[in-house]
């Protein structure tokens, strides 16, 4: 994998560039839509390509082990193959759907040991097993495992879980080096920085996964319960020591100003179950702001979803749609999906013009007060 940086921005921390895997280019900042079982909930991967115009995807290790299971991806050709989406994937690990899991997952020296939340079933999940799953279902850029500390979680607990999670990565890597792509391609293994919300912690972190001049580093454990503050606190922190030519993922963020404060701030990658599980709810985002299109106020407005939008889907009229959600139908939800990552994607996109234009900043101001806006 080949990262280039193509431009800075002279007044704040943000970066245009160019991701190279082996399934295609990816043009940062770039947002991925969550395909948690292998699917981007209710978007066929057509339109994830031509209408939304999403670059990479990403898959979740534990859901995918637990169903369908690691055979039938292999014996498909892997994910690619399995799911039919010709561009980039990347896989998160794992580790915060256990640490999700609360009292049926504990953790040792190693590994974590859980129940499946669709079965009861008993599982354990190693670095060495967890580097294997992601290993057979073939992602271009694979998570190392990790203990994602809740965001209140004391200094001496959030010490400990970050020593955990550092000596785990030591074994991500050792098994990651031993064994191949089982694919043809090469697969990038991302260490990931915790240390919760003290900046103690968050540089030592950093300076742990610099030793291994990986492809690029993931910022984890954020946006789990800190407020915005802390959250943008420690991603300038964190930002503010890796190094210049790898890119940056911060997992789990966010909302569409979050996304942008955090451009600002030197992030490349972003990813979030916020479009498609707010859209299902009935909310959308817009360059003017977000709509809740159960109001009342929308029942007879017979205007386009979004004046603005650059999806097909948004030509519908909000009194359709509205329609469509409070009825539960299916097509409600696929189409305030679709919006919503569209959405994303334009924005992401418009950033990185902005950035290599030398207006970011300007612009970014101007956005965030927009996006606040509830219409």
């Amino acid at each position: 994998m080949k990262f280039e940086l193509i431009a800075t921005s002279d007044d704040s921390r943000a970066r245009a560039g160019v991701l190279t895997t082996g399934h295609g280019k990816i043009e940062t900042p770039i947002f991925m839509p969550v395909g948690t079982a292998g699917s981007v909930k209710g978007i066929h991967t057509r339109d994830i390509a031509e209408d939304i115009q999403a670059q990479i995807i990403l898959g979740n290790t534990y859901h995918l082990y637990l169903r369908p299971g690691i055979q039938v991806i292999e014996s498909a050709g892997g994910l690619h193959k399995f799911n039919r989406w010709e561009g980039p994937i990347l896989t998160d690990s794992g580790g915060y759907q256990v640490f999700s899991l609360g009292d049926i997952r504990k953790l040792s020296e190693e590994g974590a040991r859980f129940q499946s939340h669709i079965d009861g079933s008993y599982h354990m999940f190693t670095p060495e097993k967890v580097i294997d799953i992601q290993r057979s279902i073939g992602a271009d850029i694979i998570m190392a495992f990790d203990e994602c500390t809740p965001g209140d979680a004391d200094f001496d607990y959030s010490k400990k879980s970050l020593e955990l999670t550092q000596r785990w990565l030591d074994r991500c890597f050792v098994q990651f080096n031993k064994t191949g792509s089982k694919y043809g391609y090469e697969q990038t293994l991302f260490p990931i920085v915790q240390g919760s919300t003290f900046a103690e912690l968050r540089k030592i972190a950093v300076n742990h996964v610099k030793t291994f001049d990986a492809g690029g580093y993931a910022i984890g454990g954020l946006s789990v319960g800190e407020t915005e503050e802390i959250m943008y606190e420690m991603t300038e922190v964190v930002t503010a020591d890796l190094p210049l030519n790898k890119p940056r993922y911060l997992m789990g963020v966010g909302t569409p100003v979050n996304i942008l404060e955090s451009i600002d701030r030197g992030v490349d990658m972003f990813d979030c179950v916020m479009p498609t599980r707010n859209g299902r709810n009935g909310m959308l985002f817009t360059s003017e702001g977000t709509i809740n299109i159960r109001n009342k106020k929308w029942e007879n407005d017979h205007s386009a979803i979004d004046e603005n939008g650059i999806s097909f889907v948004d030509q519908y009229s909000k009194a359709y749609l509205r329609h469509l959600i409070i009825s539960k139908e299916m097509l409600g939800a696929q189409i305030a999906s679709q919006h919503n990552l569209a959405f994303y994607l334009w924005l992401v996109k418009t950033a990185r013009q902005k950035i290599i234009d030398g207006s970011f900043l300007n612009w970014k101001k101007e956005m965030v007060i927009k996006l606040k806006e509830k219409l």
